[in-house]
C-alpha cells in the first residue's frame, strides 16, 4: 500500500485548529486539503491565499456538475423544461434541490456572503493558477437517491417534512449554530437533525462521500493538489485516502428490489381481484366498493391540488385520473395534474429568471408558477396516496362483508 504522510495527531489537530490545512504525501503526490466552513469568508480568503501560494497542478472542490452549474451559470433556470421534468420523474429532485438552494441563500442573506464563496474562490483562482478544475463530489442525485433507498415509509414522510421546513422556517441562525454549521457542508447541514433520527443514513451521506471524494482528489492529474472541502470531510478523506475506492459503484442509483416490484403490481391487482369477487357475490356491494375506490383516491388526491392552488382543470383531472393511475404502479395522478397545469398555466421567462428569489419565501414558492406546478405533482402523489390506503381498507371490509 502507497505510503502516506500525515502530521503526528497533536500537530494534526493544531494545524487543523489554527489554520485548516492538511498535507498529505501520497504515492509521490503532495495532496493539500483545506477545511473550509460554507458560510465563512475567512475561508474563501484562504482559499485564494493558499492556491496562489502553493500553485498546484488541480484544484479540486467539493462540488458535483449540477452544483457547479447552479453557482456558475445564474440563468440556468431559463433553459428549464418543466414538461420535461415532469415526464422524467424528476418533481421531487428538483423541489428537493429547490429548497437546499433556498436555505443556502437565506443563510448567505443573513451572513452577507454569497452561497458557497469558498468553492467560487476555489475555482477562480484554479483559472486564475492555471490549475485543473476538478469537481470531487458525488452528483447530489445519485446521494439523494441513495439516501431516498436507505429509508422506510416513515422515514421518507420525515425527510420530505425535513426539506420543506427548510424553505418554510424563518428562523434567524444564532452564534452557536453559526459556529456548529460551519463545521458542515450544505447538504449535512439541512438533513443533520434526520440523520441523527436514522444512523444508517450516515453512510450515504458522509461515509460514501468521503470515499468518493478521496479516490476523486488523489486520482487528481498532477503532482501537488489543493482540495477545497468543508470541514466535516476532512478527517474522513484523511482515512480513507489510503485506501482504493470503485467510482462506479460508489455512483450506482439503487433500484427497487424484484419483489417490490413485484408488490407493486400484486397490490393493485388484489383491488381488482377483491372488486370482481365482491360483484360476483353481491353486484350491489360490489358497486359500493368502485364508488369508494373512485371517491376516496379521487377526492383525496383533487384536494391535493386544491391543496396546491392548482387550477380548476388541473384539480378535475387529479380526480379523474386517480382511481386509474392507482391501479398502475408506474403512473401517478400528480404527474398528470401537473402536466395539465403546466400546460394551461405555463411558466413565462419571468417565472425562471425570478425563480431565484421567489425560492425564498413561502409566499414565493406558491406564487412562481415554476415551484406551483412542482407543489401540485408532490402535494397530489402524497395526498392519493393517503387515498389509496383508505380506499383499499374499505374495499377489504366490504368484500368480508359479503363473503
Amino acid at each position: 500500500m502507497p505510503e502516506t504522510r500525515i502530521p503526528d495527531q497533536d500537530a494534526k489537530e493544531q494545524a487543523m485548529t489554527e489554520n485548516n490545512l492538511t498535507r498529505i504525501h501520497w504515492n509521490g503526490k503532495e495532496i493539500i486539503l483545506i477545511g473550509t466552513a460554507h458560510i465563512s469568508r475567512q475561508s474563501a480568503e484562504q482559499v485564494k491565499e493558499v492556491i496562489e501560494r502553493e500553485r498546484p497542478d488541480a484544484v479540486c472542490v467539493e462540488l458535483d456538475r449540477q452544483r457547479y452549474q447552479a453557482i456558475t451559470e445564474g440563468n440556468r433556470w431559463k433553459d428549464m423544461d418543466i414538461f420535461q421534468v415532469i415526464k422524467e420523474k424528476k418533481a421531487a429532485l428538483l423541489f428537493a434541490n429547490l429548497a437546499l438552494s433556498s436555505f443556502q441563500k437565506r443563510m448567505a442573506r443573513q451572513f452577507g456572503i454569497r452561497p458557497g464563496q469558498e468553492m467560487i474562490q476555489g475555482i477562480e483562482s484554479a483559472k486564475e493558477t492555471g490549475a485543473r478544475l476538478v469537481l470531487a463530489d458525488r452528483d447530489i442525485q445519485t446521494t439523494f437517491s441513495r439516501i431516498w433507498h436507505n429509508v422506510g415509509w416513515k422515514g421518507k414522510s420525515l425527510l420530505l417534512a425535513q426539506v420543506i421546513s427548510a424553505i418554510f422556517s424563518r428562523e434567524t441562525i444564532s452564534e452557536e449554530e453559526l459556529e456548529k454549521m460551519k463545521e458542515q457542508d450544505m447538504i449535512q447541514t439541512i438533513l443533520q437533525e434526520f440523520a441523527d433520527q436514522f444512523p444508517e443514513l450516515k453512510k450515504p451521506l458522509v461515509d460514501e462521500r468521503d470515499q468518493y471524494l478521496a479516490e476523486r482528489i488523489k486520482t487528481a492529474p498532477g503532482e501537488k493538489i489543493v482540495a477545497v472541502l468543508g470541514a466535516a470531510h476532512v478527517p474522513g478523506v484523511i482515512r480513507e485516502i489510503e485506501r482504493d475506492h470503485d467510482l462506479g459503484e460508489l455512483e450506482e442509483v439503487p433500484v427497487k428490489k424484484r419483489r417490490f416490484h413485484l408488490l407493486g403490481w400484486l397490490l393493485p391487482a388484489l383491488i381488482v381481484v377483491l372488486i370482481a369477487a365482491t360483484f360476483f357475490l353481491n353486484p350491489s356491494a360490489g358497486v359500493d366498493q368502485t364508488l369508494s375506490w373512485v371517491l376516496w383516491t379521487g377526492s383525496f388526491s383533487a384536494a391535493g391540488a386544491a391543496a396546491a392552488f392548482g387550477h380548476p382543470l388541473t384539480i378535475l383531472t387529479a380526480f379523474v385520473a386517480a382511481p386509474l393511475t392507482t391501479l398502475h404502479p408506474l403512473l401517478a395522478s400528480g404527474w398528470f395534474a401537473g402536466l395539465v397545469q403546466a400546460f394551461i398555466r405555463r411558466p413565462s421567462v419571468r417565472d425562471f429568471e425570478n425563480l431565484a428569489e421567489d425560492i425564498m419565501s413561502v409566499k414565493g414558492f406558491w406564487n412562481n408558477k415554476v415551484t406551483r406546478i412542482l407543489l401540485i405533482v408532490i402535494l397530489t402523489n402524497i395526498a392519493t396516496s393517503v387515498g389509496t390506503f383508505i380506499a383499499g381498507v374499505d374495499i377489504v371490509r366490504l368484500f368480508f362483508q359479503n363473503v
